[in-house]
């Protein structure tokens, strides 16, 4: 029976996960227009933002249509599919769970949010 359930939603995800990213990409948001010297400023603010992410997650989808939505330059990571992310990752914020956001305060503390609505709720701070 566990095996059924495992080859099922492998399943569910090969076929969901290519639909979500062709929706996605159809349905991609507008980005917040600023002018040149705002939009410098955010970019640096964000500078030590990093997203750990799986391409074809929901939240994570949700998560990246408001870095979009937002006009924010932040880095992002495929964890799924790169090791080394993966590692980073399990060590920096103790679990394999995405989205996550990896935060470098000014004082070098590294800070790992994770939950897509908490993500989000940050991110609109630099709006």
């Amino acid at each position: 029976m566990k095996l059924f359930f495992r080859i099922f939603f492998k399943t569910l995800r090969f076929i969901l996960g290519p639909v979500l990213l062709l929706w996605d990409w159809l349905t991609t948001p507008k980005g917040v227009v600023r002018n040149e010297q705002e939009q410098q400023r955010i970019d640096d603010e964000t500078r030590n933002l990093v997203l750990y992410q799986f391409r074809t997650c929901p939240f994570c989808i949700k998560t990246r249509r408001a870095i979009k939505r937002l006009s924010l330059k932040i880095e992002q990571f495929d964890a799924q599919h790169d090791p080394v992310a993966w590692e980073t990752l399990l060590k920096g914020g103790g679990e394999i769970k995405v989205p996550c956001l990896r935060v470098t305060e000014s004082s070098g503390e590294l800070r790992w949010i994770y939950e897509s609505e908490a993500i989000i709720q940050y991110l609109q701070r630099f709006a």
